[in-house]
């Protein structure tokens, strides 16, 4: 029996309030706990209703949360190894080497437009946000540190760059999905995305500009504090750069992103063996296996003669993506118990009833989009199931699969990061180490996508109607 969208509601309304309440009490430190105990009360609310009043099976929805963590299994090795990259890029001196001549290169009023668009073109020839931010992110987080940005700001600059490129990259496994759920050809897919992908970006660079001329000046003092304090802590030195030039042709040549995050370490320790041995003792008390451990798992903390470095470089390797996968879990079983008993299914119906028409179809597919990035904490699943719920309403009103693929790139991939608990938002946070709440004000290019989506659709720019035998050979 299909649940009441009365009903349905109830957990998210609960949740919404726990998170709420989490957060009011532990800060930014919600993650290290309150808000798993959230996830946990809410998934328990939502099949305590679906038990005792539709008399659902608890094996079903057993079912569906192990499918729901089952999907994921391979980003939570991979949530492991960019803690460990975090750990050996740094200690390796790639970070710092990164940092030190970036500071005397990149000015600060340019700094987040460089920022935004280094981070883009990463993004671009990875198809990954999260490897972009992994690497190239947080050496600019730290160059950005560095010229006395605000971290906000410049998280902000770094995840709307990186995901301007998951979104139109066709190395992206987003994107594949979209446009394969929509039964579209990918590189359509990709060229219609351009219509509003395109001008959200050239305003979130513009906003950026007038921001960095208007609230960032030089900082010379700090600049040389900076570079004296690596210099002094680290061997910098070009050769380091061979590790990330490799890594980039591992991710041209398509090598697996397991792979790809495995050898990435490898070689950083390798790297940190040759350039950084005094590091590795120091690390390791004199042990340089036991500081090759430590970087790759453990907390990292060398002294650099300044409080703000010394804060810039620290690492938690491995151990600091703990809580992180820990939440994660708790938010799949959520979305696994919200998914099986036909929840998410029951809300989403009666968005569907309200469409009349092209506006109102965009604006509610964005809607749930949106919905199910904070439901089911996950991008993937989010994408499928709001393609999968409006494919139908599309061809019935003779709108193309690509306006539906579209606007769910413009409503899911980009929001994801916007959501505290959703995989994605968690992912970033952690890796920057700025939270979601602080940076998410400034990505802008995440937010005006789907705003941007919807604006495309009310003046109709490029949307036709076609009939059923023209949508039936756009998908051949």
């Amino acid at each position: 029996m299909k649940p009441s969208p009365y009903i349905a509601i109830i957990p998210i309304i609960l949740l919404i309030g726990l998170i709420s309440l989490t957060v009011s009490i532990f800060g930014a430190n919600s993650i290290d706990g309150g808000s798993q105990i959230s996830m946990l009360f809410a998934a328990a609310c939502a099949a305590t209703l679906s038990m005792s009043i539709y008399k659902m099976p608890w094996k079903i929805i057993e079912q569906g949360i192990c499918k729901s963590i089952g999907n994921t299994s391979s980003a939570i090795i991979i949530l492991l190894l960019i803690g460990m990259i975090s750990g050996t890029w740094m200690i390796s001196g790639i970070i710092p080497t990164c940092i030190y001549y970036g500071v005397q290169i990149v000015s600060p009023q340019m700094f987040l437009v460089s920022c935004c668009l280094i981070s883009a073109i990463m993004s671009v020839m990875t198809g990954s946000s999260w490897t972009t931010i992994a690497t190239i992110g947080v050496a600019l987080l730290g160059i950005g540190h560095a010229l006395g940005i605000s971290s906000a700001w410049a998280a902000g600059a770094i995840i709307s760059g990186a995901y301007f490129g998951d979104k139109i990259s066709p190395l992206s496994d987003t994107t594949v999905l979209a446009s394969s759920t929509s039964e579209v050809t990918l590189f359509s897919h990709i060229q219609y995305m351009l219509l509003t992908t395109i001008p959200s970006f050239v305003l979130g660079l513009i906003i950026f500009l007038i921001a960095g001329f208007t609230s960032f000046n030089d900082n010379a003092v700090m600049i040389d504090e900076v570079t004296q304090g690596l210099s002094a802590t680290f061997n910098i030195s070009g050769w380091v750069m061979i590790v990330p030039i490799i890594v980039g042709v591992m991710i041209v040549r398509k090598v697996p992103a397991l792979i790809t995050l495995l050898v990435a370490s490898i070689l950083a320790i390798i790297a940190s063996i040759i350039v950084q041995p005094d590091v590795l003792f120091n690390i390791g008390e004199g042990n340089m296996v036991k500081g090759i451990m430590l970087t790759c798992f453990g907390h990292t903390q060398l002294d650099t003669g300044s409080v703000v470095l010394n804060d810039l470089i620290s690492t938690n390797g491995m151990s600091g993506m703990l809580n992180t996968i820990w939440l994660i879990l708790c938010a799949l079983t959520f979305g696994g118990v919200m998914m099986s008993t036909g929840m998410i299914q029951s809300i989403t119906s009666v968005i569907i009833k309200w469409v009349r028409g092209r506006v109102s179809l965009v604006s509610s597919t964005v809607f749930t989009g949106l919905l199910a990035n904070i439901v089911t904490s996950d991008q993937y699943l989010s994408i499928i199931i709001t393609a999968s719920m409006f494919k139908g309403a599309y061809k019935k009103l003779g709108f193309e699969g690509r306006l539906l693929s579209r606007t769910t790139e413009d409503a899911v991939t980009v929001t994801s990061v916007l959501i505290p608990w959703n995989s994605c938002g968690l992912t970033q946070a952690t890796i920057l180490g700025v939270p979601t709440i602080a940076y998410m004000p400034y990505c802008f290019f995440n937010y005006i996508s789907p705003l941007m989506s919807i604006f495309v659709a009310i003046i109709g720019w490029n949307i036709k109607k076609v009939t059923l035998n023209q949508i039936q050979g756009n998908h051949k």
